[in-house]
């Protein structure tokens, strides 16, 4: 069986106060889980999130890092930095990354082969905007942005990556795939490890769907078998609301 996972993506949200904040009134309500609970606040509220969450279930995970170990990359943070101040967990590849930053397949690449050198959890993410779904190319790019994304990992390495499915017109939009549309990719990025790998690497990695999940669908999108937890945007800034996602994933 594979262990659940409920990511929380905070974005561009919370100040250090409002990071104290959140965590204290969360933790207690998740205390019970029995799926992996992360969270993934700005990079400046990351240290303030660690003691916070110091003797809770929840782990703490950056929303990116840069695929070098230092040098002249101004405005960016090195997977090993994130390390040192004690995070667990990293995003590479998010839709909001690709489309107003710049980063490309290569480029998500050589940051998840990083960020799991460092010894970081790293929820890569995956998915096609509306254009590609309405053109019928979905799988084609899913597996495009899968392949390269693990060009670089190794079977073992593998053990260190968790697949986020987001399709790009579901983030932030209210729109949600239906259980049955999520499913179907999910099981389908899940047959593209499997040709890179083989069956045991497939059926080890977890897969999360991260499309505008909430309290009300996500019981029926984790119901379905390959679908092994979610990575929650704006259902995250609200302890109640992320805390039922978390419940559901029981």
């Amino acid at each position: 069986m594979r262990t659940k996972v409920i990511a929380g993506n905070w974005k561009m949200n919370n100040n250090i106060a409002a990071t104290k904040s959140l965590i204290n009134e969360l933790a207690p309500l998740v205390a019970d889980a029995n799926c992996e609970v992360v969270i993934c606040p700005p990079f400046v509220n990351l240290p303030t999130a660690v003691e916070a969450c110091k003797g809770t279930n929840i782990g703490i995970g950056a929303q990116n890092c840069h695929f070098e170990k230092s040098g002249a990359f101004t405005g960016e943070i090195a997977a090993v930095m994130l390390t040192d101040v004690g995070i667990g967990y990293t995003l590479t590849g998010h839709s909001e990354r690709r489309t107003y930053f710049g980063d490309t397949d290569e480029t998500v690449g050589k940051r998840t082969k990083t960020a799991v050198e460092a010894n970081l959890n790293t929820i890569l993410c995956v998915g096609e905007t509306l254009e590609q779904r309405e053109q019928g190319i979905t799988n084609e790019i899913c597996a495009l942005q899968t392949k390269i994304a693990l060009g670089d990992i190794s079977a073992d390495e593998m053990t260190k990556i968790i697949i986020a499915y987001e399709p790009v017109w579901a983030i932030g939009t209210g729109k949600t795939a239906t259980a049955e549309q999520a499913e179907e990719v999910c099981a389908f990025i899940r047959e593209v490890v499997c040709e890179i790998y083989d069956e045991n690497v497939a059926n080890s990695v977890r897969i999360l769907y991260g499309g505008s999940m909430n309290a009300a669908n996500a019981a029926e999108l984790l119901s379905k078998p390959n679908i092994d937890g979610g990575l929650i945007g704006g259902a995250s800034l609200k302890a109640a609301d992320f805390a039922a996602i978390v419940a559901a994933a029981k």
